[in-house]
C-alpha cells in the first residue's frame, strides 16, 4: 500500500478537513443555506436561498437579510439551536415557500461559545426524494391533531345548569347559588349525599364561568392509589424515577391551567396529600414528583363530598386549615326526599337519556306508577332512581310502566317500597279534594305530603320507628321529632 502524504494523522487536522470538506459538499449539493449570529438575525444567504424570497414575501435580499429570523421564515427552530448549542441534523420545514428538508448546526468560536447557527435546505421537493419520509410524518400529524381534538373535547364541561332538572325551592335555590359562583374565582365546596348531582353541577359551574373555554378536569381521590395521587396531582419531571417517562408526565394541574379542577370525594382524600393541595391553592405554583422547579398553575378549585368534612376537622382527620381553604363558597345539594315535587320531571329526563343511549323508545311512567316512585325514600338519590328506571327498561314488556312493574323492581332489588302517599293515610289525615286543593300554600302541601310518608312508613313496620326512620332515609331523632309536632300521627301506636 502507498501512502498518501495529504491525508492528515492528527484528530484536530482530520475534524478541519471533514469540516472544510462537508461544507464545501452542503454549499455545491443543498438547495440554500442561512447564517444567523447570536441574536438570531440573518446575517447571510447564499445565491441558491435567494430564488426563495420571493415565496417568502420578499422582493429583495436587503430587506430580508438583517432581520430576525422567527419573523421572516415561519416555523423556524434555528432560536432553539442558539439556545441549547445543539444542532437539528434532519427536521422538516413547512412554511409559505414550501416543505423543505433542512439541517441546522451551531457555529462556535475558539473558547467554544455559540456564536451563531448554519441553516442548511438540503431538499427543496421532499414529496419526491423523501416520499416515504413525508407520508409517515404527514400521517402521524394527522393522527396528533386528531387525538388533540379528541382530548380537548373531553376536557370540556359536558353539562349546563339546563341539566340540573328541577323546579322544586330547593333546585331553584342550589341552581342560584351555583350560578353565583360560576362568576367568582374562589373556591366552591359542594356539599351532599351521594348521587344528589354534585359534579354535573362542578360542570355547570364551569360551563357558566369566563373559564369555560379552557379546560374542567376531574379527579375522585377514592378512584385514585394513594401512592400514585402526587404524581397524578403534580405531574412527574423526566426520569423521575426508574421506569417513568422520559419526557415526564404532566398533572391534574398542569392539564387544568386556566381552567377548572374538580376534586370528587374530598373527604377520602390523604393527610399527606393535604398539606401538599394546601400549598399549591395558597402559592399558585406546582413541583413536579422529582423536580426542583417551581412551576405556576392558575385553576379554580371545585370540590365535592358527602362526608361531613366539619366533623373530620374535628376528629383530626382534614386539615383544617386546608377546610377554610375551600370552604369559601359552600353550596348544599339537596337529597331527592327534600325535591320530591321534582320526581316526575327527573323521571321524564331519565327516560330520555336511557333510550337515547339504549337506541329504544323512552318509557312511558304511568300516573300510579310515578306516584310509587315519589313515595320512596332514595337514599342513593337520582343514581338510585337512575338504576330503578334503567331496570324498568330492560325487563318491561310494554312502554307503558304500571304500578305493579315498579313495586316488582323495587322488590327484586332489595329496596323497601312504601305505598304513594295518597294511598297511605290511615288516621285522620287531612285530605282536600276540592278545586283549590293544590293551591294551599307550599309548606302546608309539604307538610302534609311528610305526615303521609311517615304514616306509611310506621305502617309498612308495625309502628317500629326505628325501622321506620331507615325506610324514611333520616336520623330515629328527626323521626321522634316529626312525630311531636304531628298530633295527627299520634293514633300510631309506636315502639322503639
Amino acid at each position: 500500500m502507498t501512502r498518501d502524504d495529504r491525508l492528515p494523522r492528527d484528530a484536530q487536522s482530520i475534524l478541519e478537513l471533514a469540516a472544510r470538506s462537508m461544507f464545501d459538499l452542503f454549499a455545491n449539493a443543498s438547495e440554500g443555506m442561512m447564517l444567523v449570529d447570536r441574536d438570531a438575525r440573518v446575517v447571510w444567504i447564499n445565491d441558491q436561498y435567494r430564488r426563495f424570497l420571493p415565496a417568502l414575501g420578499f422582493e429583495r435580499e436587503e430587506d430580508f437579510v438583517g432581520q430576525p429570523v422567527s419573523s421572516v421564515v415561519h416555523n423556524t427552530q434555528m432560536h432553539r439551536v442558539l439556545a441549547t448549542g445543539k444542532p437539528i441534523l434532519i427536521d422538516l420545514l413547512d412554511n409559505r415557500a414550501g416543505t423543505f428538508v433542512v439541517s441546522r448546526i451551531p457555529l462556535r468560536d475558539d473558547g467554544g461559545e455559540v456564536i451563531g447557527v448554519l441553516g442548511i435546505v438540503l431538499f427543496d421537493h421532499p414529496e419526491t426524494t423523501l416520499q416515504p419520509l413525508i407520508t409517515k410524518f404527514a400521517r402521524l400529524e394527522q393522527d396528533l391533531k386528531e387525538a388533540q381534538r379528541q382530548l380537548a373535547t373531553q376536557r370540556r364541561s359536558k353539562y349546563t345548569f339546563a341539566s340540573f332538572v328541577g323546579t322544586s325551592p330547593a333546585a331553584v335555590e342550589v341552581k342560584r347559588q351555583a350560578r353565583r359562583a360560576a362568576m367568582s374565582t374562589s373556591p366552591v365546596l359542594l356539599l351532599g349525599e351521594t348521587g344528589t348531582g354534585k359534579e354535573l353541577l362542578a360542570h355547570a359551574i364551569h360551563a357558566a364561568s369566563p373559564r369555560a373555554g379552557k379546560p374542567f378536569v376531574g379527579v375522585n381521590m377514592a378512584a385514585v392509589p394513594e401512592s400514585l395521587l402526587e404524581a397524578e396531582f403534580f405531574g412527574v419531571a423526566p426520569g423521575a424515577y426508574t421506569g417513568a417517562d422520559k419526557k415526564g408526565r404532566d398533572g391534574k394541574f398542569r392539564i387544568a391551567d386556566g381552567g377548572t379542577l374538580f376534586l370528587d370525594e374530598l373527604g377520602d382524600m390523604p393527610m399527606a396529600m393535604q398539606v401538599k393541595l394546601l400549598r399549591a391553592l395558597q402559592e399558585g405554583e406546582i413541583e413536579p414528583l422529582g423536580s426542583n422547579q417551581l412551576v405556576r398553575c392558575d385553576v379554580r378549585v371545585v370540590a365535592a363530598t358527602s362526608r361531613d368534612l366539619p366533623q373530620m376537622v374535628r376528629d383530626g382527620r382534614f386539615r383544617e386549615d386546608l377546610y377554610y381553604r375551600l370552604n369559601v363558597l359552600p353550596i348544599r345539594v339537596p337529597p331527592l326526599r327534600e325535591r320530591r315535587t321534582d320526581i316526575p320531571q327527573l323521571i321524564e329526563a331519565l327516560c330520555e337519556d336511557i333510550a337515547a343511549r339504549g337506541g329504544g323508545a323512552p318509557l312511558e311512567i304511568g300516573p300510579q306508577a310515578q306516584a310509587v316512585l315519589a313515595a320512596q325514600p332514595w337514599r342513593g338519590n337520582i343514581r338510585e332512581l337512575r338504576n330503578v328506571l334503567e331496570q324498568l327498561a330492560l325487563r318491561a314488556d310494554s312502554p307503558l310502566i304500571t304500578a305493579d312493574d315498579v313495586a316488582a323492581v323495587l322488590r327484586e332489588a332489595g329496596l323497601p317500597a312504601l305505598a304513594p302517599v295518597e294511598r297511605a293515610a290511615p288516621g285522620p289525615l287531612p285530605a282536600d279534594t276540592g278545586e283549590d286543593a293544590d293551591l294551599r300554600p307550599l309548606p302546608e302541601q309539604i307538610a302534609e305530603l311528610e305526615r303521609r310518608a311517615i304514616a306509611a312508613a310506621l305502617a309498612r313496620t308495625g309502628g317500629n320507628r326505628t325501622a321506620a326512620a331507615r325506610l324514611l332515609g333520616i336520623s330515629r331523632a328527626s323521626l321522634y321529632d316529626r312525630l311531636a309536632a304531628s298530633p295527627e300521627l299520634s293514633d300510631f301506636q309506636t315502639i322503639d
